[in-house]
């Protein structure tokens, strides 16, 4: 039933999209070029919401059992939360609506996953032995996470099939990972929304004929955010780092445009034309160029968090440690944190003299 699920959610998303294309432009849910935009035309948005109704689609024909030691009320609470973050997006690529109110929505979303479907990071097995216990800590900490990874997505979404690419990537990564730890329920998930994606990127790939909007961008990123909590809260803190370097396009990139704009003594929600995407092609990379070299990366960084979950407590210190020294350096080397913003490379210098 799992292959009939996935079969209907990758058809689904194929068939409907083109409808989709069809109501953003009646419904005004198009994006006008300007100076941050890279497309030239006026190109419609609302294309997350093709990815929502073909996982919804395949998600009715499978029905996933709930894991025992989850509430029954979680798939629920997923269904719903992700309702909220999909009409949140679809009132933003219409209206633009303000950061405030895209924010609340998230929050609702997030709350609805935290209290109804009793998801929360409540502790994690430290590896020298103990445990680290959030207390009352535990309904903000996991607040965080989703609100986080939610954005984290929606700010890659700035190149043709880039978040969409990005975020199945991301999906198989944490598919593969469940699969290990035998979560059954959250590898049918992630298999179904990885297959919607897919469809929606026939149309999504550069050259793009509609874009994911807001719709998809955070719904996409509420997913992923949500799928990790259920496949790796209350273990190892190391396990716990898998989804965020599992994620480390999209989280990396984030981190660095706030310092970026600290360091410009800007907003940290400031809109600015250097992130990654922007920088490559500012090196010289073309458009389908930068998007298949942030594939390579985002696949790397999968299969380094697949390599660390199956690898001893120093196996996995030592390749933590050259992954942060790696993304250090090419972000120096690009640029991503500010022109000026050297420190490692500076020292590299400092010893070859």
């Amino acid at each position: 039933m799992l292959y009939v699920s996935l079969i209907v959610a990758l058809l689904t998303s194929i068939l409907i999209t083109p409808l989709v294309k069809r109501l953003a432009f009646r419904i005004g849910a198009v994006d006008a070029p300007n100076y941050r935009k890279v497309h030239s035309r006026i190109m419609p948005r609302l294309g997350g919401l093709a990815i929502f109704i073909a996982f919804v689609v395949g998600y009715i024909i499978l029905m996933p059992e709930t894991p025992k030691y989850e509430s029954p009320f979680m798939p629920l609470a997923i269904i719903l939360g992700a309702t909220v973050i999909v009409i949140t997006g679809i009132f933003d690529d219409m209206y633009e609506i303000s950061a405030k109110a895209k924010m609340l929505g998230q929050i609702v979303a997030a709350c609805i996953i935290i209290f109804f479907g009793g998801i929360q990071i409540e502790f994690i097995n430290l590896p020298f032995g103990g445990a680290l216990d959030f207390g009352f800590l535990s309904i903000p900490f996991t607040l965080l996470w989703i609100v986080g990874i939610t954005n984290a997505i929606n700010l890659i979404d700035g190149l043709d099939g880039l978040a969409a690419g990005v975020s199945t990537i991301a999906l198989i990564t944490l598919g593969c990972m469940a699969f290990i730890m035998g979560n059954v329920f959250v590898v049918a998930i992630a298999a179904i929304l990885a297959c919607s994606t897919i469809g929606f990127l026939f149309y999504n790939f550069h050259p793009a004929k509609i874009f994911m909007g807001d719709t998809g961008a955070l719904f996409l990123g509420f997913m992923i955010a949500v799928m990790s909590l259920l496949g790796f809260k209350g273990i190892t803190v190391f396990s716990f780092i898998i989804p965020v370097i599992m994620l480390g396009v999209p989280i990396s990139d984030t981190f660095f445009a706030i310092v970026r704009r600290l360091r410009n003594k800007q907003k940290w929600s400031d809109p600015d034309k250097s992130h990654l995407h922007h920088r490559l092609i500012d090196i010289g990379f073309s458009h389908r160029q930068t998007v298949l070299i942030i594939y390579a990366i985002a696949s790397l960084f999968g299969l380094a968090a697949i390599t660390i979950s199956v690898s001893k407590l120093w196996g996995a210190i030592l390749l933590i440690t050259v992954i942060i020294v790696a993304i250090e350096l090419f972000v120096e080397m690009i640029g991503l944190a500010g022109k000026n913003y050297k420190p490692l490379l500076n020292i590299v210098r400092i010893f070859n003299k």
